[in-house]
């Protein structure tokens, strides 16, 4: 399974943008961008320019770095986005929504998305009573997800439980942090989509 493996905070400042790569680190002082507000590099603090084209590739590095994706899977996601009715760049943002791993983080079972993609990869959760192992699994309305039972001891689970009852960082889901488990609502609004990407320049790109 290909993935980035680097520094992911060289990632977030590439962008000049806090992408939360790396869950509660990102909220403190210690975050890169905080400190060092530039992209890395010998010409890091140099004024950057983009072009049309530069800012569009800049808004698709975004996105693929938000979720934790490399450009053959991202292509696949666009193409699938492209042949579904509606707005492409509203249904590429819920597809990569409906990825098995962000719903694992929307729910608050991982503290980043990368995380979250290592439990799923470790087959701690199950999808409709069906122990799942693959984070980009798409799920659907109605879905429910759940931590499985030989693996509620583990200390990450244990931690989530004791914090209580909670709830979900979103609408679209249920989630019960106490019985670690939660459920799929609906499909996301664009408006309750808070990655920090302007879509249209995505699609605009893979028009050209």
């Amino acid at each position: 399974m290909a993935r980035y493996r680097d520094a992911v905070c060289r990632l977030c400042r590439r962008e000049r943008n806090k992408l939360y790569l790396k869950g509660d680190r990102c909220y403190t002082d210690k975050c890169s961008v905080a400190r060092k507000g530039y992209p890395p590099g010998e010409h890091g603090q140099s004024r950057q320019k983009f072009s049309e084209y530069g800012q569009q590739l800049r808004e698709k590095q975004k996105a693929k770095r938000i979720y934790g994706i490399l450009e053959r899977q991202f292509r696949r996601y666009f193409k699938e986005a492209d042949r579904r009715k509606g707005v492409t760049g509203e249904n590429l943002l819920q597809l990569l929504e409906s990825r098995l791993d962000n719903v694992v983080y929307r729910m608050g079972f991982g503290r980043s998305r990368a995380e979250a993609r290592q439990l799923v990869n470790h087959g701690h959760f199950q999808v409709n009573g069906r122990r799942v192992d693959i984070p980009s699994y798409l799920t659907r309305p109605g879905d429910v997800i759940a931590v499985r039972e030989k693996s509620r001891n583990l200390p990450v689970f244990k931690e989530i439980r004791e914090a209580g009852e909670g709830q979900s960082t979103v609408d679209w889901l249920e989630a019960d942090l106490e019985h670690l488990q939660g459920k799929v609502i609906r499909m996301p609004q664009r408006e309750e989509i808070d990655v920090p990407v302007e879509e249209h320049l995505i699609v605009e790109l893979y028009s050209r």
